[in-house]
């Protein structure tokens, strides 16, 4: 498993921008696809977007393409999580994970995950 941290997060205006990043320690994180979830408020957890162990290939929730975009720097063992064109409803808590096998869009599928990092849109 990798431990992962994720900072990045606060308050924007609705239209604003933030990046997120996660940290990962341990050897083998360029083996590892990533994803990104969150979780609002008295809601159910998420899937936002994911990356393979390459970065050749991206994934996103339909109501984020065009405005999020997911990247990695392997050699930094970091994933990023751009954020433009923020709206209110983007307002949830942020996690990252990781997916020893495969990845994807189910929870069930990440093995490792982080602590979340508060991002909050205002209208």
């Amino acid at each position: 498993q990798v431990q992962l941290v994720e900072s990045g997060g606060g308050l924007v205006q609705a239209g604003g921008s933030l990046r997120l990043s996660c940290a990962a320690s341990g050897r083998t994180f360029s083996t590892y696809a990533m994803g990104w979830f969150r979780q609002a408020p008295g809601k159910e957890r998420e899937f936002v977007a994911g990356i393979n162990w390459t970065g050749g290939s991206t994934y996103y929730l339909d109501s984020v393409k065009g405005r999020f975009t997911i990247s990695r720097d392997n050699a930094k063992k970091t994933v990023f999580l751009q954020m433009n064109s923020l709206k209110p409803e983007d307002t949830a808590v942020y996690l990252c994970a990781a997916a020893l096998y495969g990845g994807g869009t189910r929870r069930s599928a990440y093995d490792s995950w982080g602590q979340g990092t508060q991002v909050t849109v205002s209208s």
